[in-house]
Formats: structure tokens, C-alpha cells, sequence
């Protein structure tokens, strides 16, 4: 993965720094008609600006610290050392992996004070780290990282750019907030079921669940362990394509980890003239969703159409082996989730001390572990076995999909941004849901094939609120559905079109 700064045009606006893409960020630096410590300051009096309104980033270290890392980068420029691309970059991870010299609360209830900062960084971290970045403190998430609404008892809740009376999502809410606002040029996150798809979605910017393996997990790693991935959140897709070339690569402590070429970015960012897109919608009516979210998702997918798209249209899963088809999908989640979700958190359950600290939405994880989807039992290493399987054949039918088909398209919400004082939505279009997440039930299919998700914006609808669109590509073809972004965002922009009102002098409240 290289970036020729020459390549990417310098702003011709030095006003207003954060404004900038990441590519041109990166090469007003390198060409230096801008220092890192004006950058600093720059994003520094920003945050302080913004940031109260939304609690995007937290954890946030001292001006003083920050301002004299940026000075030490502009001493490695003077004398030749450009680390990498981000070099000078403002950088908050989020707040579920490791920065050293950081704590790391993932959002846990326990007085802030008693965590103490992490000795060394999480994978990913140390690439970004390598390439130049500066690590000014956290992105928000909700406790564990479960649900997609972001607000915990350590940090408080964190609110959408474009209502400050709803939320981003989550759990990557705090840095898809914090890249909409433009609190930082690009923000990682991590996906399980969503989080790097629907709060992007909610914030008028761009996320990549990537194909699994692309971002290894690093030491921590296990082989049954095929759920969360980390990836990258921007505001253009060639800022996606950086970010995601930079976390990626192959580890040898992490078994799953995929080997090979780097991510080639000027290949992820030539667009494509044309192909051709499978609108899935809500599955024929199976993922209940609100009327605007669809309103929205249609007419985007008619502008692709329009760009010169080929578009047909399916209302269920396919059906192959042992799975069933759409209707086999809540229960095969299901299983994965409570094993996955369930078994990390399984340890907080069983202490007494920190069990009565446990959100509900952690509680239901460990119960359905411990007492099956049904209630009769235990889940086994039998039915993981099986759920295993109906996996495999859920990606083996779509892989007939992809025969006649380049992408498979979905919304990345079933909902618009809710209240932010809502843990969850209870009913979506006048039907119940069963549990903290089953109203992002949209999200589960792209975190079972392991293929590549994006999340791109999808527009706006009467309610001045945004949604997006989930494109799913083939495994590994995570080149593929970033060439389907830069089509789309060379078309619509609609992250510089639609800026919050927060940018603008406004609250919108």
C-alpha cells in the first residue's frame, strides 16, 4: 500500500484544515504547506468547539503532550523521516482496542481511575501508529460493545451530528460521529453485527467491514472466533482504501489472518462502468423496516442505476444444504452470537462483583449461551457444529448468487437514527422485536458470509436524517465494492453535499 503525495491535489484552502480529506491532509504535509503542530492545533481548538456537543471522543490527552508529539513529527520531516501517510494525523481508536499509555474501558461500568492505561497496542494500532499517526485519545462505544446505540456509565452517550437528539449507532457511534463532524480525518472501528456499517450509515459517511482476515485481530486471535473485524470509517472512499491498506496485512500470530499482495489503492479507487447489483430490499417483507428507510435505499439504488448499473431484484435468501433460507437466519445468528458474544462476556457473569454491573444486553448474551435459543439447554459444541455447517451453505449460495451478480445491495439500518434516550428499538413498522438487536437483523448477513460489507450513503429523506447502503461483494473482493464507492461518491458526494449543522454555525436540534 503506497500514496504518492504528488498524486493527490493540495488544498488550495488553508483556513480551515480539518475540512480536508485524509489524501489531502496527507500531502499538505508531505509537501509542506502545513506543519503538524498547525494540524494539531487546528483539530485540537475543533474538538474543543464540537465535541461537547456529540461525545464522540474520549479519553482525550492533554493539548500540551499532543502539541509536542506534533513538534517531534515536524523535527522527522525536517530531517527526511516521513513515517507513512498519516504522519502528523490526530488519531482516536476506538475505544475496545488497546493504545498503550491509554485506558481502554470499552465502556465497562467501574470508576474511570481504576483502569489503567494499556501497555502496549492492539495490532492494527501499532500499523497506524507506524504510519505516523498521533494517538489523542478515544472514540466512544457502548458497554462491550453491544448494541448499536453508543452510551455507557463511564463516558455517557454520544449524539448524532445531524440531530443531536438522536443517536449515530454503534458500536463504532463515537467514530463515525467523529468523522462526520471532522473531530479526526479518519477513524477505525470494529464490526460484528453492523457497527461499522449502520453507524456510517446514520452519519452520512463511509465504512468497510472488511473480508475476514484482511485486518488480523492479532495475538488474541482464535481459530472458532469468525465475528468481529476491525476496519476503517472516511469520508471519501480513497481515504477508506488508505486507512484499510494501512491496518491490513498478514500476522503470523494471527492464524486467520490472509497473506498476500497489500491492498493496491490506486486499483480500489478507479471506477467502474457499470456491472451489476442485487437489490435485496427487506427480503420481501421478512426484515420489517421503516417506509422512509426504504424511500431512501429505492432511490439510491435507481441513481445506480442510472450511473449505468444493471439492477435486479431477489426477495429471499438463497436456500442451499442445510440452510433453509431467510427464514433459517435469526436462529443461525443466534447461535453464533451467544457462542461468540456470550463466551467473551461469560467471565464478568460468573464474578459476582462485576455481574451485577452487567448491562441487559450483556446478561442476554451469556443466559442464551448457558440456556440455549429455546431455553431447554446449554448450546454445544454439536450445535456450533451444525450452525457451522448451515453457514457454509448460506455462503454457498450465495456464491450462486455471484454468478450472476457483482453485489448484493441491503440497507444498513431497518430503522431512521432513534432517540438517543432509547436503549433499543422495541417495535420497528408496528412489529415487536425479541431482543436488544434483532431490529439489525440486516446487518447479520454480511458478518456470516465473512465478505466484504461497505457501507456507503444512501441520501437523505423528510426527515433530514441519513441512512446508507450495505454493499456486499465475493470474498475478498474488498477492491471491488471500494471501485463501486469511488463510482458512487464521484456521483453524489453526499458527505461534502450534506454537512451537519454543527459545521455550519447551526444545532440541530
Amino acid at each position: 500500500m503506497s500514496l504518492d503525495p504528488s498524486t493527490v491535489p493540495r488544498p488550495d484552502d488553508l483556513t480551515r484544515i480539518v475540512d480536508w480529506s485524509g489524501a489531502e491532509l496527507s500531502a499538505a504535509i508531505a509537501g509542506g504547506q502545513v506543519t503538524c503542530v498547525e494540524v494539531m492545533a487546528a483539530y485540537l481548538d475543533h474538538i474543543d468547539l464540537v465535541n461537547p456537543h456529540v461525545n464522540a471522543i474520549v479519553s482525550l490527552r492533554p493539548r500540551d503532550e499532543l502539541l509536542a508529539e506534533a513538534a517531534e513529527k515536524d523535527a522527522r520531516l525536517a530531517r527526511g523521516e516521513r513515517q507513512g501517510w498519516m504522519h502528523g494525523f490526530p488519531h482516536a481508536v476506538k475505544d475496545l482496542a488497546d493504545v498503550a499509555g491509554l485506558p481502554t474501558t470499552k465502556g465497562f461500568y467501574r470508576p474511570l481511575e481504576s483502569v489503567p492505561p494499556a501497555t502496549c497496542d492492539a495490532g492494527f494500532v501499532q500499523r497506524i501508529r507506524a504510519a505516523g499517526a498521533i494517538f489523542i485519545g478515544k472514540t466512544n462505544t457502548p458497554e462491550l460493545g453491544l448494541g448499536s446505540q453508543t452510551y455507557n456509565r463511564v463516558h455517557g452517550l454520544t449524539r448524532n451530528p445531524y440531530d443531536l437528539t438522536r443517536t449515530p449507532g454503534g458500536s463504532s457511534g463515537g467514530a463515525a460521529a467523529a468523522v462526520a463532524l471532522r473531530l479526526l480525518p479518519v477513524a477505525d472501528g470494529s464490526d460484528f453485527m453492523g457497527s461499522l456499517r449502520n453507524p456510517p450509515g446514520w452519519t452520512n459517511v463511509y465504512g468497510l467491514r472488511p473480508s475476514f482476515g484482511r485486518v488480523p485481530a492479532g495475538e488474541g486471535e482464535l481459530f472458532v472466533d469468525q465475528g468481529s473485524v476491525a476496519g476503517p470509517i472516511a469520508r471519501t472512499p480513497l481515504d477508506l482504501a488508505l486507512l484499510l491498506g494501512t491496518m491490513s496485512g498478514y500476522a503470523a500470530q494471527a492464524p486467520l489472518s490472509l497473506d498476500g499482495p497489500g491492498l493496491d489503492v490506486a486499483a480500489c479507487c478507479r471506477p467502474l462502468a457499470g456491472g451489476r447489483v442485487l437489490w435485496l430490499r427487506d427480503l420481501g417483507g421478512y426484515l420489517p423496516m421503516e417506509p422512509e428507510v426504504l424511500e431512501i435505499c429505492d432511490a439510491a439504488v435507481e441513481r445506480l442505476a442510472g450511473l449505468g448499473f444493471e439492477v435486479t431484484f431477489r426477495d429471499e435468501l438463497p436456500a442451499h444444504g442445510g440452510f433453509r433460507g431467510t427464514d433459517d437466519l435469526w436462529e443461525l445468528w443466534r447461535t453464533y452470537r451467544h457462542v461468540l458474544a456470550g463466551g467473551a462476556i461469560r467471565p464478568l457473569y460468573e464474578d459476582p462483583r462485576t455481574r451485577a454491573m452487567l448491562k441487559p444486553e450483556a446478561v442476554y448474551e451469556v443466559d442464551g449461551l448457558l440456556h440455549g435459543l429455546a431455553g431447554a439447554g446449554p448450546i454445544t459444541a454439536a450445535d456450533l457444529l451444525a450452525a457451522s455447517a448451515r453457514r457454509s451453505d448460506l455462503y454457498r449460495g450465495f456464491l450462486g448468487l455471484f454468478e450472476t451478480t457483482d453485489f448484493v445491495l441491503l440497507p444498513t439500518a431497518q430503522v431512521m437514527p432513534f432517540d438517543v434516550r432509547t436503549p433499543w428499538p422495541e417495535q420497528v413498522a408496528g412489529r415487536p422485536m425479541s431482543s436488544y438487536h434483532r431490529w439489525m437483523e440486516v446487518a447479520t448477513i454480511g458478518t456470516l458470509l465473512g465478505a466484504p460489507t461497505l457501507a456507503m450513503p444512501a441520501g437523505f429523506g423528510p426527515s433530514g436524517l441519513p441512512v446508507g447502503l450495505q454493499v456486499i461483494g465475493p470474498n475478498h473482493a474488498d477492491t471491488a465494492v471500494l471501485r463501486l464507492a469511488a463510482t458512487w461518491h464521484a456521483a453524489t458526494r453526499w458527505p461534502e453535499r450534506r454537512r451537519p449543522k454543527l459545521l455550519t454555525g447551526g444545532r440541530s436540534v
